[in-house]
């Protein structure tokens, strides 16, 4: 069993999918993938459910999660997920024995225990304070101005169109997994600071769960690899 603690916000309210973080994805509520990726991890040790609702508590805890109450100033439109995460650091003692910290979000259902243990032991190997997952990202980037002209963010429209080899190497932050050194975290309050290492997930997959149509399209796909599996 690893050192690392697992922390999964889930806060009750969801304007886009009503109940989201408790709808049944693949037959288990959303929450529970999370939690249960994280018990399998190698790296982790604990995995708390931060909520400030006792529906998403109750089925954290039904599933072997420690489930933990917010207060109602961390769980309104804008509390961040930092001020989630300390609210945990402070209020629970099995914090206190951690060197890494992960906060998982609920909304990435298909991360692996595989994928967490990769970006936790990253932080450990390059000894970096933050790590945190990524995709690979081809797309090309555009900004408007004001009198609706496209501006190129990551490419010189002005220029031949690169082919895709040619082209830098970007990556896309994912929002799924990050990594923090615990005391480094306290001291910044946030999630970047100190050395930030990327942790390139080659297998992710690129779909928000912030939609009803979000949902059926990563539920189609995640149904279609179970179908494929041995």
């Amino acid at each position: 069993m690893g050192n690392a603690i697992a922390i999964v916000p889930a806060r009750g309210g969801s304007k886009g999918i009503p109940g989201k973080n408790i709808k049944p994805f693949l037959g288990l509520p959303l929450v529970a993938h999370s939690v249960k990726a994280a018990q399998a991890a190698e790296t982790v040790s604990h995995v708390i459910v931060s909520s400030d609702d006792e529906a998403i508590l109750e089925t954290a805890r039904s599933h072997g999660a420690i489930g933990l109450l917010r207060p109602a100033e961390i769980s309104g439109d804008e509390a961040s997920s930092e001020a989630v995460i300390l609210h945990a650091l402070e209020g629970l003692e099995i914090c206190a024995s951690a060197e890494t910290i992960v906060m998982l979000q609920c909304t990435s259902p298909l991360t692996t225990p595989e994928e967490i243990d990769l970006v936790v032991r990253e932080r450990e190997r390059l000894e970096a304070d933050t790590a945190f997952s990524v995709v690979e990202v081809h797309v090309f980037l555009w900004e408007v101005a004001a009198d609706g002209t496209g501006l190129g963010i990551n490419h010189d429209a002005t220029k031949p169109r690169q082919r895709r080899q040619d082209r830098p190497r970007q990556f896309r932050e994912t929002g799924a997994i990050y990594a923090f050194y615990r005391e480094g975290f306290r001291a910044a309050g946030q999630r970047f600071f100190g050395k930030s290492v990327p942790v390139i997930l080659p297998n992710a997959t690129e779909i928000d769960l912030d939609t009803p149509r979000d949902w059926l399209t990563l539920e189609a796909y995640a149904s279609a690899l179970v179908g494929r599996e041995p």
